[in-house]
């Protein structure tokens, strides 16, 4: 069997410059000479046993980052943007992407940039009444998917905010919301609870938090002012590394850069580890815990991602009743499509028919990667009777060889081939020939269409 070479130039280059160290100061830490390290980060050589075990050793880097990283997510991102129908004639093979991904990244986010401005001038011409009514930038990146971006291609891990978050919860989570009083009145800030629409609001010196607000969102919406408050210089130079295109965002950015802070120090990094893996990931206990929401629990389980203390590797999404998602993320193969709806196959739409109760589900990947699939609907309501109630479900997940580790897939046949449901990511890029559920043809199989017979779909792929 042939050992698989391993190229990770691009990690290789990220870890250099998270340490500050120049090429000729890293190749001697290292124990290579300038020139092999240029090889290396340039994929012109893979990376050495030696290399391997010097960065483990040197730098207590967890090797396994060598060998994931963006290249899998740059792939999904690229076969979905050219599952576009304009690329119908000249979608080029799965392999190219991966080489793309692996040895020019920054061509394939270029990429992935233009086709998004494509998109979004496409989507504005149809719209004649909302693009008349707007002046310039029709083509520029959207601020909310660039924003999304950044935090999708840092694992949704940000560390230097995680362990600062850490620090502020400290080991006892009953003190967590002392401490954020505390922080306020050191600072001249004075906190009230108010029956007012407004879930947060800061307005001379007095933070005022809604009582129709549920108390987890209280906690989490004090502790994201907390950041804005205390943690600004930290998130300021997180934005500056990001180098986003416009000041809008930069400005959303630095509203998901407190939410991450509140989150965190909500379910501080290795507290909640430590219970998750003792109640095996029970999102009920942990909430009851960490008087955190269901929604909070889940998507802090899918950002356990720091270096030598990883949690396991969960996907984490929230979708609207419409089948759109508004939250990602995955730290698994799983991929979610950037444009359009979940598979309808997918028991996150299926939790709307069953409010207030956890679905599970065995899947399957048109890769061949089972997954173990939860999903429950959450409602947020409005506070009052005139108030709308706003309506997700989310869903996380974790590939099967990680089941046993959740308390929910205890009694489940995950043992069993056919008890698990085909599911995909998008119909476009979907490659299943049997579908009941298929909306439109996958772009690079070929049709057959026959006037005199009529299955399932109109037509037949080849």
């Amino acid at each position: 069997m042939a050992i698989q070479k391993l190229y990770a130039g691009v990690k290789l280059r990220e870890t250099r410059a998270r340490l500050g160290l120049t090429q000729k100061a890293f190749a001697a830490k290292l124990g290579v000479s300038l020139p092999y390290l240029n090889q290396m980060e340039n994929n012109h050589r893979p990376v050495s046993a030696a290399v391997v075990l010097a960065l483990a050793g040197e730098f207590g880097l967890d090797v396994t980052e060598l060998a994931a990283g963006d290249a899998e997510r740059m792939v999904s991102d690229m076969r979905e943007a050219l599952a576009d129908p304009v690329f119908a004639d000249t979608a080029p093979p799965i392999a190219d992407l991966r080489l793309a991904a692996s040895n020019a990244p920054m061509l394939a986010r270029a990429f992935l940039e233009l086709h998004r401005a494509y998109r979004q001038t496409h989507e504005r011409l149809a719209s004649l009444d909302e693009a008349l009514g707007r002046e310039g930038g029709a083509s520029a990146a959207s601020p909310w998917e660039e924003v999304r971006d950044f935090f999708h291609y840092c694992d949704n891990y940000i560390d230097a905010v995680d362990r600062a978050a850490e620090r502020f919860a400290g080991n006892e989570p009953s003190q967590l919301i002392d401490r954020a009083r505390a922080a306020l009145s050191q600072r001249g800030y004075s906190l009230r609870f108010a029956d007012t629409g407004e879930v947060r609001r800061l307005d001379d010196k007095v933070l005022t938090l809604s009582t129709r607000a549920l108390p987890p969102t209280q906690r989490f919406q004090l502790l994201h002012q907390i950041a804005l408050l205390t943690q600004n210089d930290l998130l300021e130079a997180t934005l500056d590394l990001a180098r986003f295109q416009t000041g809008t965002a930069r400005s959303i950015a630095k509203i998901g850069l407190a939410n991450y802070f509140a989150g965190a120090a909500l379910l501080p990094y290795q507290t909640f580890l430590a219970a998750a893996r003792e109640t095996r990931h029970d999102l009920e206990r942990l909430s009851d815990l960490f008087g955190a929401s269901i929604e909070q629990v889940a998507h802090r389980l899918s950002t356990l991602q720091r270096p030598g203390l990883k949690g396991i590797p969960f996907f984490f999404v929230r979708v609207d009743q419409a089948g759109t998602i508004t939250k990602r993320h995955s730290a698994t193969r799983l991929q979610f499509a950037r444009f359009g709806g979940a598979c309808p196959l997918w028991n996150a739409h299926q939790a709307f028919e069953t409010p207030g109760r956890f679905l599970r589900q065995l899947a399957e990947t048109p890769d061949g990667v089972r997954y173990f699939c939860l999903a429950r609907d959450v409602s947020k309501p409005g506070g009052s009777f005139h108030a709308p109630v706003r309506r997700y479900a989310v869903g996380l997940g974790c590939e099967i060889s990680h089941a046993r580790n959740l308390v929910y897939a205890d009694d489940m046949d995950i043992s069993n081939a056919r008890a698990f449901e085909p599911i995909g990511i998008s119909c476009r890029i979907c490659e299943r020939t049997d579908c009941h559920q298929r909306s439109v043809p996958p772009l690079e199989r070929q049709l057959r269409v026959d006037p005199d017979r009529r299955g399932v779909l109109p037509y037949d792929i080849a």
